[in-house]
């Protein structure tokens, strides 16, 4: 059994640790608010992007007005892929861990999307250092990693990835490209989610294109266009990254109050082990005194 003074020394360990996963719970709580305030605050700029894509989009490609978009009328190079092209992977973890399942869920993913292409060339490009440090030890060939961005997320860090993903998609005249991310539910729920990034799907028909009068653009519709597609992938990466953020801090808040309770009970047992080993020392002592002033009398 160990003696005392080692129960309090491992006493004084565990309540240390017990305070700095409290904190880290804390932290991890208010970055979760402010994340979730930022992905409510983005949700209306991406449904009128959405929007306003769709109805430029339809005024602009579906030329002869029957409401069906075919392949002559969508010429777009982010609308079509190259079916001999290489595949794209873009990978989103956490920089840091602490946060229970959430970065190993996600490796899971890739690596299974990785076997699932093994006979396609598969180029990678991961965000967050944790995807980025499995993958080198692996020894698999990264096209673009991206670090240190969740420190100060911004749009315009959406956007340089964004830009990455579109030359990649054009210029080496790629397949697709798929987007492994995790989508925030709630503090105790994130999921693991596989969506297709590149080719862009059309987006559906307006209902009211018909019957609402048509809009006078400044500049072109076609110009617009141009413009809006770029936007519209930026902005989809964007919510991802918010997404993915918010997630990290649910599962790292979650974690460090699991800890925090398992340091707790470790607390109570090692404090109940210390108080038996010290009445039975006490008693022992006792017990000799005793002893002792029987033996003298």
């Amino acid at each position: 059994m160990p003696s005392l003074r080692e129960l309090r020394r491992k006493l004084k360990s565990v309540k240390s640790t017990q305070q700095i996963t409290k904190a880290m719970k804390m932290v991890a709580a208010a970055r979760l608010r402010r994340a979730q305030g930022r992905i409510l605050g983005a949700r209306p700029f991406a449904n009128k992007m959405t929007t306003l894509l769709s109805d430029v989009l339809w005024q602009v490609a579906d030329a002869n007005g029957d409401g069906v978009l075919s392949p002559d009328e969508l010429q777009h190079p982010l609308l079509w892929g190259n079916p001999a092209g290489p595949r794209g992977l873009l990978l989103i973890t956490a920089d840091r861990g602490l946060c229970g399942g959430f970065n190993t869920s996600l490796i899971k993913k890739g690596l299974e999307f990785l076997r699932e292409n093994k006979d396609s060339s598969v180029e990678l490009m991961t965000v967050g250092r944790k995807a980025r440090d499995y993958f080198r030890r692996v020894h698999a060939v990264i096209r673009h990693e991206y670090v240190g961005i969740f420190n100060q997320l911004t749009y315009s860090q959406a956007e340089v990835i964004g830009h990455d993903v579109m030359e990649f998609f054009v210029q080496g005249r790629a397949k697709d490209v798929t987007l492994i991310y995790t989508e925030f539910k709630s503090a105790i729920q994130q999921n693991v989610v596989t969506v297709p990034l590149l080719p862009l799907s059309p987006p559906t028909r307006p209902a009211m294109a018909r019957h609402a009068a048509p809009f006078v653009y400044e500049p072109a519709r076609s110009q617009l266009l141009e413009a809006l597609f770029p936007r519209y992938l930026k902005a989809q990466v964007f919510r991802a990254l918010l997404e993915s953020y918010a997630s990290e801090m649910g599962a790292r808040m979650t974690a460090m109050e699991n800890a925090s309770k398992n340091a707790q009970e470790l607390i109570s047992g090692l404090t109940l082990t210390a108080n038996k080993i010290r009445q039975a020392a006490i008693t022992k002592e006792i017990s000799e005194l005793v002893g002792g002033a029987e033996a003298l009398q």
